[in-house]
């Protein structure tokens, strides 16, 4: 962007006008005199008019000349130029406008710009450092925070953690303001690589001048990926590299703890006409059992039903897969009755052994269906105590 000097020039820029105008009025003046005070006159004309020109080339030029632009600015838009798209641009020339623009006099962070590959697959150029980052799910959220990053901008859904509440709300996850997303002015959107998948929003969000990646956790894979990207989006790739391996450690502490016992297992979730739909391990949920090797007789169902990844559960079904756990999740907050508390009711669900020996167990809806992420180390825990601890009667 060029920006001409104009308005912080404008008191000298009228000086110089006034004293032209004044060496013109003094050199008509000395049109009418004598000799001695047209000598006079004209060695006066000659001094304004001498000062006037030499004041109005110096700000005409100032005027002319385009301010510097710094180059950490410059690079908002060069790197397209230079290198091409984030797709095909070169990895030479990666380096070599990164080393060019380290020794400029407004560098920005080190190793930037650069090219990130989202969880969908796309190039994006990172120009410099973000400092100004909107995350628009709370798994988008979480997986910031997680990577050493902050927030400017939320959905409105997001509760962890505790700070990132206290920034404003963009609008829901599925129905994100644009306008008021804009005008907190980000030089980063983070979506959520499930839910802004849909071509309706996702076309929006690519068609605002703010680099846009989607990162999320379809899977626990995904949370391991997500956090590879935003480590190196926000260059703390130890500390994101950090967190993952506290999650691959707690994965294979639980899967150590668990290992003793032959378990089989389905994750339920209802819906307002009391149909039942489990879990597969291609839904987040589904693939935490998964990953800790507990078997899923719904995993091998065809998806069904409203909630992607899920398979809709007849009794009949029910019945022929017995597990030793049921696992519950309800989406209705309090006081909304628990799934676990209603799961006996089912037609012919009495006989289930999982219910006969008090091993429904409810499931925090956050960690397992609405913020899956980093958090899925407290997911293993609370599986982990389901299955170690006495179990308990389903509540009724």
């Amino acid at each position: 962007m060029t920006h001409l000097k104009v308005f912080s020039r404008s008191p000298r820029l009228l000086l110089a006008s006034y004293l032209l105008v004044l060496s013109s009025f003094v050199l008509l003046s000395a049109c009418g005199g004598d000799e001695e005070a047209s000598g006079s006159t004209a060695t006066s004309k000659s001094a304004t008019t001498e000062v006037a020109t030499e004041v109005a080339t110096e700000v005409a030029t100032e005027v002319a000349t385009p301010s510097p632009t710094p180059q950490s600015e410059q690079a908002m838009t060069d790197p397209q130029e230079r290198c091409g798209d984030a797709e095909v641009a070169d990895e030479e020339c990666v380096r070599e406008l990164q080393e060019e623009l380290a020794a400029s006099e407004n560098p920005p962070a080190a190793g930037y710009p650069r090219i990130v590959v989202d969880l969908l697959g796309r190039h994006v150029w990172i120009v410099d450092k973000p400092q100004a980052v909107i995350a628009i799910s709370p798994t988008a959220t979480e997986l910031v925070y997680a990577a050493g990053g902050t927030i400017i901008g939320r959905s409105q859904s997001v509760d962890y953690p505790p700070e990132a509440a206290e920034a404003p709300s963009v609008g829901s996850a599925y129905q994100p303001n644009f306008e008021i997303m804009l005008a907190l002015s980000p030089d980063l959107i983070v979506a959520d690589s499930t839910i802004h998948i849909q071509p309706a929003v996702r076309d929006a969000l690519e068609a605002l001048d703010v680099p846009v990646i989607f990162a999320g956790a379809a899977s626990v894979d995904e949370v391991l990926r997500g956090l590879r990207l935003l480590g190196h989006v926000l260059d703390n790739v130890e500390g994101a590299s950090s967190v993952s391996a506290a999650i691959q450690d707690a994965r294979d502490s639980a899967r150590e703890a668990l290992s003793a016992q032959e378990l089989t297992a389905v994750i339920l979730i209802g819906d307002r006409d009391r149909s039942l739909y489990a879990a597969k391990a291609s839904a987040y949920a589904g693939s935490i059992l998964e990953i800790l090797e507990i078997t899923n007789p719904a995993d091998v169902q065809p998806d069904s039903g409203p909630y992607p990844g899920f398979t809709r559960v007849a009794p009949e079904a029910m019945l022929q897969y017995n597990p030793t756990y049921i696992f519950t999740v309800t989406p209705a907050p309090p006081p909304a009755p628990r799934l676990s508390a209603m799961i006996g009711l089912y037609p012919g669900f009495n006989g289930l052994q999982a219910i006969a020996n008090g091993r429904v167990v409810e499931l925090d809806v956050q960690l397992f269906i609405q913020a899956p992420g980093p958090r899925v180390i407290e997911a293993f825990a609370a599986l982990i105590a389901a299955v170690t601890e006495p179990p308990e009667p389903a509540e009724r």
